[in-house]
C-alpha cells in the first residue's frame, strides 16, 4: 500500500484502482493471503463441489484425485422421433454424454414414440434429459415403463424432467392453469418422479434471468427464491423437503466475465447450502446442487458472429472451472439462424477440447486458494443473499414477481447494461467495437424473443421478463443500413498533425463502421485544397475532419464553408473551444463520451434511412 501510495502521486486510491462492478460492489485491485484466511470458506466450498461419485474425502493432499469431470450436453428438437434418434445416436459417437430432448408437441408423447426416440441408447450411459410443454407425468409413466420392460434398473435412469412454472409464469405473464394447480401437479409429479431415485423434475431456471439482462448477483439471488418458493410450495403440499431438493436442478447462464462466472457458480453452491440448513436437510444429496450451464445468449450477436465462438468458449472455461455438473454451448449461430452440422460440432468440440486437450476435468475447484476469486466468491454470495433476503422481506419469489420488484431490478440492470454497450463501456466485439463494416446479413429485422402470451386464465398476472440480447440496438441500425437503397459514405478527412489525425481516423472508422456505413479512409493531407478535392470526388455523404484540438479552429470553418450544406460535416473529438466551433456552423461532433447507438440513429435518421 504504501508503494501504491506513492506511485499513485497524491491521487485518490479508491476512484484510481477500485473496481466498481456492475453488480454494486467493490473489488480491490489485489488481495493478498491474510484475505483468504480471513474468509474461511474454502474447505466448505470443496465439500459441496464433489459429485456423488467422488470420494468424501477433502484433505488437500486428496484434491487432486478428485477430478472435475462433467457431462457435454446437446440439445435436439424433436418433431420427427424416428430423426431424433438417429441424430441421438450420431452425437453420442462424438464425444457427447448428456442429450436433451426439446419436445414442443406434447400431443405426441406416446408409448411407441418415446420407443423409437429411445432406441439404442443405453441409459447407464448417457444422461437423458426432456423438456416439455406438457405432459410431464406421462413422460415419467413412459420412463418407469421402459425401465420395467426392458429389465433395466430405475436407478441408472439420470438425467432430468425440465418442468419450471415459475418460470413460465415469469416469461409468459401468466400459466395456462391457475398456478395453485400448477404447484399440485408439480407436487404429484414429484412423489412419481421419485421412483426414478436419481431422475431429476423441477427446473430453476436461472438463465433466463442472464438472458434478460441480469448481472450475476441477481441471476444468483433470483434462482435461489425461486428454489425457496418451490420447497415451500412442495412441502405445503406434503411433500419432504428432503425429496423437494433433491429433485431439482439449477440452471445458470454463463457470461464473458470470466472470473465473475467462476465465483458465481461456487457461491451458489454457498448459499444453496444455506438454504438446506433453513430446512434441516443434512443429506449429502439434498445439500450438493446439482447445476447445469449454459452459454448465455444476451451478448451474441448477428454481426461478426464467428466471435460467438470465442465468447462461448471463455464461457465454457468459467462453467466447468467454477464446477457445473453438465453444460451447453450453445452454437455461436442459435441468435440468428437453426443451428446447423458445422456450428453444432464446433460447440461440442469446444468441451471436448476442455476435456481432452486441456484438461479441465482432472483436478475439482482448481479455484480453491486463489485469493481473488475466493474473495470475489464470498463477494457475490454476500451480495446475492442480502438480495434473497429482501425478496423473502417481501413475500418471497412469486409476491415479488406480482409486484414487480423483480421485473423493476431486471429491467434496470437490462438498461443500465444496453447504455454501457451504446457508450462502449462495455465492449462487443464486432458490435461496438472493431467492427467489419462488410459483413453483412440476409435478416430484415432483429429476430424476436422467445417470450409469449400464454392464454390468460383469470389467475396470478405477472407483468413480463423479456429476453433479449445486448446487441439488438445496433443490430437494428446495421439491418436497416443493408436494407436501405444506397449504402452511406463516410470520407476521413484527416488533416494536420499526424499522431492525432491518424489517431482520430482510427476512431471515426470505428465509430461509422458499426452502422456498416463504407468507410474511405487515406493517409491523410497537409494541404487543405487537397484534402477538400478528394473528399468532394468522392461522393461522401459524410465528412469526418480528423485533426487535432488546437488545429480545429483552423481547419474546420474553411472545410464547412467549401464543401457546401449537401455533406454532413463532422469533428472528430471534443475540443475545448467547441462553443466557438458550434457558433461558425459547426453541430456534429463525435467522441469517446458520445452514446454511439444513439449518434448512429441520429445520422440513420439524417439520411433517410429508416428502421
Amino acid at each position: 500500500m504504501d508503494k501504491i501510495t506513492t506511485d499513485l502521486k497524491g491521487a485518490d486510491f479508491n476512484k484510481r484502482l477500485v473496481w466498481k462492478t456492475a453488480e454494486g460492489f467493490d473489488v480491490m485491485p489485489f488481495y493478498r493471503r491474510e484475505d483468504l484466511q480471513r474468509l474461511n470458506i474454502q474447505d466448505a466450498i470443496l465439500s459441496l463441489f464433489l459429485r456423488r461419485n467422488d470420494t468424501d474425502t477433502v484433505s488437500e493432499t486428496k484434491v487432486h484425485n478428485i477430478g472435475n469431470s462433467w457431462l457435454i450436453r446437446q440439445d435436439i428438437n424433436v418433431a420427427d422421433y424416428s430423426a431424433a434418434n438417429r441424430k441421438a445416436l450420431s452425437i453420442l459417437m462424438k464425444g457427447i454424454d448428456s442429450l436433451g430432448f426439446i419436445i414442443n408437441d406434447p400431443l405426441t408423447i406416446n408409448e411407441k414414440n418415446f420407443a423409437l426416440l429411445l432406441d439404442g441408447i443405453n441409459p447407464e450411459g448417457t444422461e437423458i434429459n426432456f423438456h416439455s410443454n406438457g405432459k410431464a407425468k406421462e413422460i415419467i409413466a413412459l420412463l418407469i415403463g421402459i425401465s420395467e420392460k426392458n429389465g433395466i434398473d430405475k436407478s441408472a435412469f439420470r438425467g432430468a424432467l425440465e418442468v419450471d412454472p415459475l418460470g413460465m409464469l415469469m416469461l409468459n405473464g401468466t400459466l395456462c392453469i391457475p398456478v395453485k394447480s400448477g404447484f399440485d401437479y408439480l407436487a404429484s409429479l414429484t412423489l412419481d418422479a421419485a421412483f426414478l431415485p436419481d431422475y431429476r423434475n423441477i427446473l430453476v431456471n436461472g438463465s433466463n434471468f442472464t438472458n434478460s439482462g441480469s448481472g450475476s448477483v441477481q441471476e444468483l439471488a433470483f434462482s435461489i427464491a425461486m428454489a425457496v418458493e418451490y420447497l415451500a410450495q412442495l412441502t405445503d403440499r406434503g411433500v419432504d423437503p428432503g425429496l423437494a431438493a433433491t429433485r431439482m436442478r439449477f440452471r445458470f447462464g454463463v457470461g464473458s466475465n470470466y472470473f465473475m462466472e467462476i465465483a458465481k457458480l461456487r457461491a451458489a453452491r454457498i448459499l444453496w447450502s444455506l438454504v438446506n440448513e433453513a430446512f434441516e436437510l443434512h443429506g449429502n444429496d439434498s445439500v450438493r446442487m446439482e447445476i447445469h450451464s449454459v452459454t448465455s445468449e444476451w451478448n451474441k450477436t448477428l454481426y461478426d458472429p464467428y466471435v460467438n465462438m470465442l465468447r462461448t468458449q471463455t464461457e465454457a472455461m468459467s462453467a466447468v472451472l467454477g464446477g457445473t455438473d453438465s453444460l451447453t454451448v450453445n452454437p455461436f449461430d442459435i441468435a440468428f439462424s437453426m443451428p446447423g452440422e458445422f456450428s453444432e460440432r464446433i460447440a461440442r468440440n469446444q468441451q471436448l477440447l476442455l476435456k481432452e486437450e486441456a484438461y479441465f476435468d482432472k483436478v475439482a475447484d482448481p479455484a480453491s486458494g486463489s485469493y481473488y476469486i475466493e474473495n470475489l466468491t464470498a463477494l457475490v454470495a454476500d451480495n446475492a443473499w442480502k438480495l434473497f433476503l429482501e425478496i423473502e422481506d417481501a413475500g418471497g419469489f412469486i409476491s415479488a414477481l406480482k409486484s414487480g420488484f423483480i421485473q423493476d431490478r431486471i429491467e434496470r440492470s437490462a438498461s443500465e447494461r444496453r447504455n454501457d454497450i451504446g457508450r462502449r463501456r462495455e465492449i462487443l466485439l464486432g458490435t461496438n467495437q472493431y467492427p467489419n463494416p462488410e459483413d453483412k446479413t440476409s435478416l430484415v429485422s432483429v429476430p424476436e424473443s422467445r417470450s409469449a402470451i400464454t392464454e390468460n386464465t383469470d389467475d396470478i398476472v405477472v407483468r413480463q421478463v423479456k429476453l433479449s440480447r445486448g446487441s439488438e440496438e445496433f443490430e437494428k441500425i446495421r439491418i436497416a443500413v443493408d436494407r436501405a437503397s444506397k449504402r452511406p459514405v463516410v470520407f476521413l478527412m484527416a488533416i494536420g498533425n499526424y499522431v492525432m489525425r491518424r489517431a482520430r481516423s482510427q476512431f471515426s472508422s470505428g465509430f461509422f463502421g458499426c452502422a456498416g456505413y463504407k468507410i474511405i479512409d487515406n493517409e491523410g493531407f497537409d494541404n487543405l485544397d487537397d484534402a477538400i478535392e478528394c473528399s468532394v470526388k468522392s461522393n461522401a455523404d459524410i465528412v469526418v475532419i480528423c485533426s487535432s484540438d488546437e488545429e480545429y479552429p483552423v481547419y474546420a470553418p474553411q472545410i464547412l464553408e467549401r464543401i457546401g450544406s449537401s455533406t454532413i460535416v463532422v469533428v472528430a473529438g471534443n475540443p475545448p473551444d467547441i462553443e466557438e466551433l458550434r457558433a461558425r456552423g459547426l453541430k456534429n461532433f463525435i467522441s469517446t463520451k458520445s452514446d454511439l447507438s444513439e449518434t448512429l440513429k441520429f445520422y440513420n435518421s439524417c439520411l433517410g434511412i429508416k428502421d
